[in-house]
């Protein structure tokens, strides 16, 4: 049974199930329906992670593992998946010339750019019974909680930056 079977189905449930109860499920649902959305891009939701850490901005391997949280092995598979596909490039520090800095290729910005009407969609289907003031608030509920909860760093601070943006 293919992952999207699984998370189209609404299961009734017996029990009230916790709020980080229903966060592993979505989870799994927005990871399935996001793996689903990008295969005509041709990347999964990993590249996505990776791509959106460095179109912020150019960074060493080194950063990448701390920023995204990943195994550095995994993230040389990652890098090497991106490279091969010529969405990244990657360069010798000329400050540092045992670190290599990673950054987005022209290519990578298009791809990217596909991914993000995609991923779009998939958050659309997700948040579907909530208004806009609902999904700002939970946007901030669930950066919050990464926050403090140390899952990621720096999540509230990235909001007000983007809200005076926006703004």
């Amino acid at each position: 049974m293919a992952m999207t079977e699984l998370t189209d189905k609404k299961h009734a449930l017996s029990y009230t199930p916790s709020a980080g109860m229903l966060l592993v499920k979505l989870g799994r649902a927005a990871e399935g329906w996001f793996t689903e959305a990008l295969k005509p891009t041709g990347l999964t939701p990993r590249h996505l992670g990776v791509l959106f850490e460095v179109d912020a901005h150019p960074t060493s391997q080194q950063a990448l593992i701390e920023s995204i949280g990943v195994d550095p092995s995994k993230l040389v598979g990652l890098l090497n998946d991106l490279e091969a596909e010529g969405l990244i490039v990657r360069r010798r520090d000329p400050d540092d010339r045992r670190r290599h800095i990673v950054e987005l290729s022209k290519e990578g910005r298009a791809r990217l750019a596909a991914a993000k009407q995609a991923a779009s969609k998939v958050e659309e289907r997700l948040f579907v019974g909530l208004d806009a003031a609902q999904r700002k608030q939970l946007h901030g509920l669930l950066a919050q909680a990464a926050d403090t909860s140390g899952v990621l760093e720096g999540c509230i601070e990235m909001l007000k930056v983007s809200a005076k943006l926006s703004a």
